[in-house]
């Protein structure tokens, strides 16, 4: 799954289902499903942050429990027991990587006027990415592995919307017609994807030179 894919949500409000789910016992025991100590819970967050750590520096593939649960300083016993499994648990460090995004985009958005959200959404996704090298990689890593998945149309119709009310706001009518958005948003997707692809690989690259850039390809910049 690409940074696209992850665009899609921050305008849905939340991730796909199969993730969901996984995460849905955060604070429940893995086992018994009776509700986490505050003990619990608080190595359960530990054991998030050092499975983000792990997937971002190893790889899907590389980040195995062994090594979660040494970054984490416990035992793979313990890991098992918090989490069940590692899928569950990447899964999980999946979400929380994909909350953080949402929470963060979709805030930014949310004060944004109609007619600026576009814009908005562009700056603020680069820049949380930009902040958050090792939520790209997560990003990347559980893409790669087919872990989730989304329709087809979600790549492009939430951000598609944007675009859509943006130019029905500007022209006090129906604007969306005067621009293809569903094209202008893969197009955005695919960008926004291939500048936190560059900023990892060269950090003296300009990502907020790079997103402005992009911002005036949006109709009406």
């Amino acid at each position: 799954m690409t940074t696209q894919d992850q665009e899609s949500a921050v305008d849905a409000g939340a991730g796909p289902d199969c993730v969901a789910e996984a995460d849905s016992g955060a604070a429940r025991d893995a086992g018994s499903g009776r509700p986490r100590t505050f003990t619990e819970q608080a190595r359960r967050e530990q054991l998030l942050d050092a499975t983000i750590g792990q997937v971002a520096q190893r790889g899907y593939a590389g980040a195995s429990l062994a090594r979660i649960a040494e970054a984490a300083g416990i035992t793979k016993a313990a890991v098992l027991y918090h989490v069940g499994s590692k899928d569950a648990l990447i899964a999980a460090a999946y979400q929380r990587v994909l909350d953080a995004l949402v929470a963060s985009v979709g805030a930014a958005i949310d004060a944004a006027p109609v007619s600026e959200r576009p814009a908005v959404y562009i700056r603020a996704m680069v820049a949380h990415l930009r902040d958050h090298p090792q939520h790209v990689r997560v990003l990347a890593e559980v893409g790669r592995e087919q872990v989730v998945d989304y329709a087809p149309e979600a790549r492009w119709a939430p951000l598609a919307g944007l675009i859509d009310a943006a130019a029905e706001a500007a022209t006090g009518e129906n604007g969306a017609a005067t621009v293809d958005s569903r094209a202008l948003a893969l197009i955005i997707g695919g960008a926004i994807d291939g500048i936190v692809a560059e900023r990892l690989a060269d950090e003296d690259f300009d990502v907020t030179a790079a997103a402005d850039l992009l911002v005036s390809l949006l109709p009406g910049d």
